[in-house]
């Protein structure tokens, strides 16, 4: 935890710009994984940790603005519960850590919000994203599920202050971010033909365990890298295969790194796999040079497929002007996602509360394929910290789809795309903070080109 005044500090500025009502917290719950006493880890709700800074199970909040009220609603542990889990600090002690002063049982928050209500003071509460949580706001509060949307004004709110990282903050995403890159130069010296993927697997997450941490997401360790999301980990690595790694690891106080890295299976790239690594090194050292406040990422993002298109032009991957294929989505045949998030508490910083706001700033998102998954669009600011991750992918199912449908004939060697159906799919990935006039790489460096990546093999 950070220091009682952070937290005093940060209600603070979030009373002051909400101005009126009654805030909601709600606090995460232990969660059965497949019965209840066998839950899943415990992980507090992160916009609640922002602003009480408590990973106990069984929390939920209110700030007051109108009483000038911050409460803290929960239950001591019963013997029973102290037998089998051990002893806690009492709700006192661990609301005084924090500075607050106010506590209720768990079973009083519903008579507080109730009087609230008749009172016809405003309730503010963040749109759901766990079955608890709405369950909470239905009892209540009476608000059906279709309807949990959340308070604008505390969205924003919110937002306005997590985008930006204090300085202790980048401390421990810092700690999170060297965590990250020793997990993956592990596994990046460990892969070898003949391995399972959950041996790699094993091998980075148990590095994020031995220092301490978790993991901020779960990993993807991979051979099908032209998978986005490949969480599966049963494949056999052969030789010639290329191997995808996006992993990261949380610390206790819940922030988090996130890497990626891409790796022959031997110990050199053939020449068709070292030609495509290269262009997607340009992709990302080119845009990590055009990290500076007042550019739009949006406008890093067109940078770094721009210089994709140009690099598969010159394989024959691709043909015609690259601005007008970038314009018209062409190049998402091979670059379908963005080129990178923020982060923080979350891997994704704040994705429950909406990518049009915290990405954004209210801003409406494309709806093109592939432009439409960039998370983050907005103007860099100082105090940002988001990851450059961009990816070439060469996915069976899209190139047939396509192709059928005869899109981007002028764009797309399809025949020469054909070829390359058994190749997977390349991601690098590093973790910046946007400072006054650039930005700063967080976290050791993990081999990036082609030549480090071989030197390490």
């Amino acid at each position: 935890m950070f220091s009682k005044e952070t937290y005093i500090q940060r209600r603070a500025l979030l009373k002051k710009t909400i101005g009126s009502g009654v805030v909601l917290f709600l606090g995460n719950d232990d969660m059965g994984l497949n019965y209840a006493d066998n839950a899943f880890r415990y992980r507090q709700d992160s916009t609640f940790l922002y602003y009480f800074g408590l990973s106990f199970a069984g929390l939920n909040a209110i700030i007051d603005i109108d009483e000038d009220k911050e409460i803290i609603f929960g239950d001591e542990l019963s013997i029973d519960a102290i037998v089998w889990m051990g002893t806690q600090p009492t709700l006192k002690e661990k609301s005084e850590r924090v500075g607050i002063t106010l506590n209720q049982p768990a079973a009083g928050i519903t008579e507080y919000l109730h009087k609230a209500a008749q009172k016809g003071q405003s309730i503010h509460y963040l749109p759901p994203y766990r079955p608890e949580h709405k369950i909470k706001l239905l009892e209540w509060l009476g608000i059906p599920f279709a309807h949990q949307e959340g308070s604008l004004p505390f969205i924003k709110a919110v937002v306005a202050q997590r985008n930006y990282k204090s300085d202790e903050e980048i401390v421990e995403i810092e700690k999170a971010c060297n965590i990250t890159a020793d997990m993956h130069i592990a596994a990046m010296k460990a892969v070898a033909p003949g391995m399972y993927e959950y041996e790699v697997a094993a091998i980075l997450e148990g590095v994020a365990f031995a220092a301490g941490g978790d993991l901020s997401f779960p990993t993807i360790a991979t051979i099908n890298g032209q998978t986005l999301h490949n969480h599966y980990h049963g494949n056999l690595v052969k030789p010639g295969d290329l191997f995808l790694i996006d992993a990261g690891a949380e610390t206790p106080m819940g922030y988090a790194g996130d890497m990626s890295s891409t790796i022959p299976a031997d110990k050199k790239f053939t020449a068709r796999q070292r030609e495509i690594y290269e262009i997607q090194n340009r992709m990302h050292l080119e845009s990590v040079k055009a990290l500076r406040p007042g550019i739009t990422f949006m406008e890093v993002y067109d940078l770094s497929a721009r210089i994709m298109v140009e690099g598969l032009k010159q394989v024959g991957l691709m043909k015609g002007n690259a601005e007008d294929a970038v314009r018209e989505g062409a190049h998402a045949m091979f670059y379908p996602h963005g080129l990178g998030h923020m982060m923080g508490l979350d891997v994704h910083d704040m994705e429950n509360l909406g990518e049009v706001w915290v990405g954004y700033d209210g801003q409406p998102k494309s709806t093109q394929f592939g432009r439409k998954s960039l998370r983050l669009g907005r103007t860099l600011e100082p105090g940002f910290v988001l990851t450059i991750e961009p990816g070439i992918y060469f996915i069976p199912e899209l190139m047939d789809k396509w192709r059928a449908e005869k899109k981007f004939m002028d764009f797309i060697n399809y025949d020469m795309a054909e070829t390359y159906k058994d190749f997977g799919g390349i991601r690098n990935e590093e973790d910046y903070l946007i400072t006054a006039d650039g930005s700063r790489r967080l976290g050791k460096q993990i081999p990036l080109t082609p030549d480090e990546v071989e030197a390490l093999r």
